[in-house]
C-alpha cells in the first residue's frame, strides 16, 4: 500500500482504531465520560485528516484495494457520515448521564456502525457492500434493544434483526443471480449490468430487483417500511436519530452508485420500479404520518417521504440529478438532528418512555422558548418551507424532475409537500398551544444550553436558515457527489 492509498484509507483506519480504543477502555474501567471523550475525540480526528481534501474538492480516484475507493462521493459520504455521527454523539452524554445501567457500550455500538456506513460509501465491490451494511445493521440491533428491561426496546430489536436478515438474504441472492449472468462483482460492472437490464436478461433483472428491494429496506420505501414506526419508537432517541440519518445515508450512497445511470439512460425496467417505489413512498408516508400522534412514529413516516423526494432523483439522467441529491441529504440530515436532538434533551432513559407523545410537547414554547423556536424551525425546514434549508432541497428535487418531465413523480412530491405542510403544523401548535395534558411532564431540570447537545443544536440552526438564504456553497458540497 503506497502512502497516498494510506491517506485516503485514514479516516477509517482512525474510526476502527477508535473502536478498539473504546471497547479496551470499557474493559479496564468503566467510565462514561472517559467513553464519549474517546468515541469524539476518535471521530474529531478522521474528520480533520479527512477535510483538507474534501474541502479542496479533490477529484481524484484512489483505488486502495480491489474492494475500496476513494473518490468525490466516497469523501463526501465520509464527511456526511462523520459530521452527523458527531452530532448524535454530542446528545449522548446528557442523555445517557442518569441511565443506571451500562452506559459505555452505547458509544462502542455507535462507532462500529460509523464504521460499517464509512465502508459503505467508499464500497467497490459486493464483498465491501454486505461487510458494511452487517457493519452498520447488525450494531443498531443492539443499538434498539439498549433498554433491556424495557419490554418493547427488545421487541423492536428482534423485529429489526429478523426484517434486515431478511433484507440483507434477499440482496445476497439478488447479488448470486447477476454474478451467474456477467460474472462479475466489482460495483462499476454490477452498475452497468443494472442498468441495463431487461425482459431479454432475466437473472440480471431478478437479481436486480432483489437488491433494490434489500436496500429499499434499509431506505424504509414502501413496500419495506413496516419496520419503521415501530423501531423508531422502541429504541432510544439517539438510536433513532442514527437510524433516521447515518443507516440511510450510507445505503442511499450505495444506491446512486448501483441504480444511478450517470450520464446514460438506464433501463426502463428499472426506472419504472423505482418511480413506483417513489411515488408510493410519499403518498403512503404522506399518509401515515397524518394520523400520527406519537412524534417518533410522525418523523418515522415522514422519513419514508424524503427518502421517497431522493428516489425521484434515481429516475432522472445526468450529474445534475446527483448534485441535487447531495444537496437534499444535506439538508435532510442537518433538518433530523435537529429535531431528534431536541427530543433527547428533553428525554432520558430514566424515564419509563422518551418525550415522544404530542401531548408532552404542550406549551414547550411558553416554558423552553429557545428549545421550541429550534424545534420548529427544524420542522419547517423539513416542510420545505423557504428561507430553510430545507426549501432548497425541494426545490431542485422538483426542478429535476421538471427537468426530465417525470411528471407523475413531480405531482408526487407537490401533493406530499402539501401534506406534511399540515402535519408538521400539528407539531407547531403543539409548542404552541397551552399547557394541557402530560405538561407537567414535558421537561426535564437539565441545562440543556451548557451542553455539547446544545452547542449542537443552535449550530445546526444556523446551517438551516444561512444556507437557506445564501446556499451556493451548499451546491459546491452536494456537486461532490455528482463526480463519476
Amino acid at each position: 500500500m503506497t502512502l497516498v492509498q494510506l491517506q485516503a484509507l485514514a479516516p477509517i483506519l482512525i474510526v476502527a482504531a477508535t473502536a478498539i480504543v473504546v471497547m479496551l477502555g470499557i474493559a479496564a474501567k468503566r467510565i462514561h465520560s472517559l467513553a464519549a471523550g474517546l468515541t469524539i475525540g476518535g471521530l474529531v480526528i478522521a474528520l480533520a485528516v479527512l477535510m483538507p481534501s474534501f474541502l479542496t474538492g479533490d477529484q481524484t480516484v484512489i483505488g486502495v484495494t480491489d474492494l475500496i475507493v476513494i473518490d468525490a462521493k466516497a469523501r463526501l459520504g465520509m464527511v456526511l457520515v462523520l459530521v452527523t455521527t458527531l452530532g448524535i454523539f454530542t446528545l449522548c452524554p446528557a442523555y445517557f448521564d442518569g441511565y443506571h445501567g451500562n452506559r459505555e457500550e452505547i458509544y462502542l455500538l455507535l462507532v462500529i456502525a460509523t464504521l460499517g456506513a464509512l465502508t459503505l460509501t467508499c464500497a467497490n465491490h459486493a464483498s465491501t457492500l454486505l461487510i458494511g451494511l452487517e457493519l452498520l445493521s447488525l450494531p443498531m440491533v443492539a443499538g434498539v434493544a439498549y433498554w433491556v428491561e424495557q419490554r418493547r426496546s427488545v421487541e423492536g430489536g428482534i423485529k429489526y434483526l429478523i426484517l434486515s436478515a431478511a433484507a440483507s438474504a434477499t440482496l445476497l441472492f439478488g447479488l448470486a443471480l447477476i454474478y451467474a449472468d456477467i460474472g462479475a462483482l466489482d460495483i462499476a460492472t454490477l452498475a452497468a449490468a443494472i442498468t441495463r437490464a431487461g425482459f431479454d436478461t432475466p437473472l440480471i433483472a431478478t437479481g436486480a430487483a432483489m437488491l433494490l428491494a434489500g436496500l429499499a429496506f434499509k431506505l424504509s420505501l414502501v413496500p419495506f417500511h413496516q419496520w419503521t414506526p415501530d423501531v423508531y419508537e422502541a429504541a432510544p432517541t439517539p438510536i433513532t436519530a442514527y437510524l433516521a440519518t447515518v443507516v440511510k445515508l450510507g445505503a442511499f450512497i450505495v444506491v446512486t452508485r448501483l441504480f444511478h445511470a450517470g450520464a446514460e439512460t438506464a433501463s426502463p425496467l428499472i426506472v419504472n420500479g423505482i418511480v413506483g417505489l417513489a411515488f408510493a413512498s410519499m403518498l403512503v408516508g404522506s399518509v401515515m404520518a397524518l394520523r400520527a400522534t406519537n412524534l417518533k412514529r410522525l418523523l418515522a413516516y415522514s422519513s419514508i417521504v424524503h427518502f421517497g423526494y431522493l428516489a425521484v432523483l434515481l429516475t432522472v439522467p445526468g450529474n445534475d440529478a446527483l448534485r441535487a441529491a447531495g444537496v437534499y441529504l444535506a439538508g435532510y440530515l442537518v433538518a433530523s438532528i435537529g429535531v431528534f436532538g431536541v427530543m433527547t434533551l428533553i428525554s432520558s432513559p430514566m424515564q419509563p418512555r422518551d418525550r415522544e407523545e404530542l401531548d408532552e410537547y404542550r406549551g414547550l414554547f411558553w416554558r423552553r422558548p429557545t428549545l421550541a423556536a429550534m424545534l420548529g424551525l427544524m420542522l419547517l425546514s423539513l416542510a420545505g418551507i423557504p428561507l430553510t434549508i430545507g426549501f432548497i432541497g425541494k426545490f431542485v428535487v422538483i426542478g429535476s424532475g421538471v427537468q426530465s418531465a417525470r411528471w407523475l413523480l413531480v405531482a408526487g412530491v407537490v401533493v406530499a409537500s402539501a401534506i406534511s405542510v399540515w402535519y408538521y403544523l400539528r407539531v407547531m401548535g403543539a409548542l404552541l398551544a397551552d399547557a394541557g395534558f402530560g405538561a407537567e411532564r414535558t421537561l426535564l431540570g437539565v441545562r440543556w444550553n451548557t451542553t455539547a447537545g446544545g452547542l449542537m443544536l443552535f449550530v445546526a440552526m444556523l446551517t438551516t436558515l444561512w444556507f437557506g438564504i445564501y446556499p451556493q456553497p451548499l451546491f459546491v458540497i452536494g456537486g461532490q457527489i455528482a463526480v463519476p
